[in-house]
């Protein structure tokens, strides 16, 4: 409600705000009216009864410098090639002397603070800049603002884009906030850098580049104004002009052709012009508006220029009402921004690691560290749940050792050990060397076993190479949920890490050893109870009388396509017939046993996979890590309480952000109480 309530302060359609600035360019008169002093101030301002609240909850939120929170707030921002007279129309405005010279004379941003105090007789102005606060007189303002520069930008003529900001306060003057900036000047003088037209660049586009922001284009009178830097500059970020009014000064040096320049607005100046006469020389700002009005009243040319576009207290009272509609428009933004600003480093601050004072805080964390790890690493390598790593591909770590073992049992199940001209060679070579005196076509143990272990040697180094890889992967994992969870206390992280890598290795080689145990104990003795092994056999074997057919007859083809063999051809093998039966029967059985041997060795894989995991994640890591950070070199639960520099910085930065989102929230708070209380008067 406070929200629309400063929306409809400010545009009520019977408001003089609302017909000057929104429907109607012309603004109301304004009567120069004498003070209980008997002065005549030099602008008599309107409306600011409403419009103070806004300005000063504007200034207070700039002073405590909100925009470096990205806030931006609505500004009149004043710009112009040099010598345009950008310093002689804020003279008018406020009524005071400000620095002048050959060059640029503005050389930092200079924030004006103008405020219409009827109850003070003399002026009262002071300068702040580089946390200073100084009460100045107002004879010597020009002096103290070149002095105040000096300090900023340094001696010399080089610029700054550090503010300097002057407040006025004094009877008469309008209630405005305006930011002068530097002069454009394209081509350095001597004690100019060389990059000066750059550097004001830089500026005026950072201050006219938000939208909140109203660009006072000050144009002279004695150039064209399409060629004019400034307005080049200013259409850059105002494409449409919507935003931006113009000053032209110095009409009475170039009164020739200005009405057309001014109503043909070639430039496209979306809220207009205001011609303006500033004063000269001596005069005093009473005579200058005297001098203005009459220039405008009788001068043949320049009199034919519509009222309510000339004239310094037209140009006041125009900008006090653009002024106020902007930020009256803009409070609600700056509220939910500010809002959303202290909520995020809100919960950014309450992210951080507690600030940890004592080792028991210290030894709490450690263990809270150690138990997110394990559950994570149960999650992603027992359970199969990926949540935390959604788009890490390499962290749904269930599945990538599913196709670990898979590759690892494609491996070994396509090894190809002799030739398909070949065929049982390597059983009658063994039956041929393990003759001994005997019964004839027996078929010795030893015989099955020579053939066996051969080929279990053959394949040995496929699990020792699989566990190698499958160990270096699981590193890769562990490692990376380990530093995600000690990321907050970086004098975790080298203990860590290290004790990850040294369980790893143990880890690695318990499994090594695992597996030329289990080669070594396939090579040891052939057994299993699968039936499937008998099945096997009784089902090769089936093909032994085919098989014996070919052989015993010479004049049949030699091909024969036998079961889990393929297409072969057998004539080779006619020249031993004496123990080619022999041999077909030894083979039958290693192929009917090498099934189940791999098998096994595929399924004990996947189990001892399963079981070190599992003991890794329960017992063994947080033991390793424990005795690495206790020992000698590790440094102790003790090292945990010196913050990290980088969390210690982090966590001041927000803390200050915070503090001031929230001083500048109570500013707003305020103010909108105060727009809700003078519209619920009005209504009643």
């Amino acid at each position: 409600m406070a929200y629309q309530n400063a929306v409809d302060f400010f545009s009520d359609e019977q408001s003089p705000l609302y017909s000057i600035a929104v429907v109607d360019p012309k603004p109301l008169a304004i009567v120069a009216a004498p003070t209980a002093c008997g002065v005549h101030p030099p602008i008599v301002a309107s409306f600011n009864d409403r419009i103070r609240p806004l300005l000063d909850c504007v200034d207070k939120l700039r002073h405590l410098n909100i925009m470096k929170e990205g806030i931006q707030l609505p500004t009149i921002v004043v710009v112009g090639d040099q010598s345009s007279g950008k310093s002689s129309v804020l003279e008018s405005l406020a009524g005071i002397s400000l620095p002048r010279g050959q060059g640029i004379c503005t050389r930092v941003p200079l924030i004006m603070r103008l405020q219409d105090d009827p109850n003070i007789s003399e002026p009262l102005l002071h300068l702040e800049y580089n946390g200073k606060s100084l009460p100045v007189d107002e004879v010597a303002i020009a002096d103290a603002i070149v002095r105040a520069t000096d300090e900023i930008a340094g001696l010399g003529k080089g610029i700054s884009d550090n503010p300097l900001t002057l407040v006025v306060k004094k009877n008469g003057v309008p209630d405005l906030t305006m930011v002068d900036l530097p002069g454009i000047t394209r081509v350095a003088v001597q004690g100019q850098p060389e990059d000066i037209y750059e550097q004001i660049y830089d500026i005026i586009m950072k201050y006219i580049a938000p939208e909140e922001s109203i660009i006072l284009n000050v144009l002279s009178a004695t150039v064209d104004f399409p060629t004019c830097e400034s307005i080049r500059m200013s259409q850059k970020m105002d494409k449409t002009g919507e935003r931006t009014l113009a000053v032209v000064t110095k009409a009475d040096k170039a009164p020739e052709g200005l009405l057309e320049k001014v109503t043909a607005d070639e430039v496209n100046i979306g809220l207009g012009y205001v011609c303006v006469r500033n004063r000269i020389g001596n005069e005093s700002y009473e005579e200058a508006r005297s001098d203005e009005a009459s220039l405008f009243s009788t001068h043949p040319l320049l009199s034919k220029i519509d009222k309510s576009m000339v004239g310094v207290p037209v140009l006041a009272q125009k900008l006090v009402c653009i002024q106020a509609t902007i930020i009256s428009k803009c409070l609600p933004e700056i509220v939910r921004k500010i809002n959303d600003k202290l909520a995020a480093n809100l919960a950014e601050l309450n992210r951080l690691p507690q600030h940890l004072t004592s080792v028991a805080e210290a030894l709490t964390a450690f263990m809270r560290i150690l138990s997110s790890s394990k559950d994570s690493l149960k999650k992603i390598l027992l359970s199969g749940e990926f949540d935390e790593y959604p788009e890490e591909k390499e962290m749904h770590c269930t599945a990538r050792l599913v196709e670990m073992l898979d590759q690892y049992s494609d491996e070994i199940h396509s090894k190809r050990f002799e030739k398909m001209e070949d065929f049982l060679m390597e059983e009658i070579m063994v039956l041929q060397e393990t003759k001994g005196i005997g019964l004839p076509n027996f078929l010795p143990r030893a015989v099955f076993l020579n053939v066996l272990q051969k080929k279990v040697k053959e394949i040995a180094a496929s699990p020792e190479d699989f566990v190698g890889k499958l160990w270096n992967y699981l590193e890769l994992v562990v490692i990376k949920v380990l530093m995600y969870h000690c990321d907050n206390y970086p004098q975790l992280l080298s203990s860590t890490r290290r004790a990850a890598q040294n369980l790893i290795a143990k880890k690695r080689n318990e499994s090594v050893d695992w597996v030329r145990e289990i080669t070594g104990m396939e090579k040891l003795t052939d057994y299993t109870c699968n039936p499937d092994y008998l099945a096997t056999y009784s089902k090769f074997m089936a093909q032994q009388h085919m098989f014996m057919e070919i052989m015993n007859d010479p004049g049949k083809y030699s091909v024969i396509n036998l079961e889990e063999v393929g297409e072969i051809n057998v004539g080779h093998l006619r020249k031993h017939l004496d123990v080619v039966q022999q041999a077909f029967d030894l083979k039958m059985r290693i192929m009917a046993y090498w099934k189940i041997l791999l098998m096994r060795l595929v399924d004990s894989m996947a189990l001892h996979i399963m079981f070190s995991i599992q003991n890794m994640i329960n017992k063994e890591m947080e033991d390793e890590i424990v005795q690495d950070l206790m020992a000698p070199h590790g440094g102790g639960i003790e090292r945990m309480l010196d913050e990290s520099p980088l969390v210690a910085e982090k966590r001041k930065r927000l803390k200050m952000s915070v503090k001031l989102l929230k001083e500048s929230k109570e500013v707003v708070a305020n103010i909108m109480d105060r727009i809700s209380l003078h519209a619920d008067q009005e209504r009643d």
